[in-house]
């Protein structure tokens, strides 16, 4: 069964993470820049929320808010389940589903140690479902 920390292994733990007064628009030209969907949001190392594409669309141009003038810190999603790296693939997509989000804070020992989107669950699955089909394929040719 597959785990976080194999998800942590292939894309690695590093997490862009800003301040939350900093503001909309430069969060958005940070996420552009490195061709990502999302962003930490951090303040003196401790976790507060997760900053999207998704809340800037729903939380700033759908409600008439200026981007330069809005800090993240007030449109940030703060509600995420934290998961650990011992925990399975399968516990991550339950709770990404029930929940309807799509990443989650990865903590050990209280401390934030990645995170992981839904695209890293499905990819982590298909490898799985892959490397199965490889070893039944050995299997059936031996």
């Amino acid at each position: 069964m597959r785990k976080v920390s194999d998800i942590l292994k292939r894309k690695g733990n590093k997490v862009s993470a800003v301040s939350p007064d900093l503001t909309v628009i430069k969060a958005l030209e940070l996420m552009a820049e490195q061709n990502i969907g999302s962003l930490v949001v951090m303040e003196a190392d401790k976790f507060l929320g997760i900053i999207t594409e998704r809340d800037y669309s729903r939380k700033v141009i759908l409600k008439g808010r200026h981007s330069s003038e809005t800090p993240v810190g007030e449109i940030m999603t703060t509600d995420f389940p934290p998961v650990a790296p011992q925990d399975s693939v399968e516990k991550c997509m339950q709770l990404m589903s029930a929940k309807h989000i799509r990443y989650l804070p990865v903590y050990e020992s209280n401390k934030l140690v990645g995170i992981i989107s839904i695209n890293d669950v499905v990819t982590e699955t298909i490898l799985n479902q892959q490397e199965t089909i490889s070893q039944l394929q050995t299997y059936i040719q031996s």
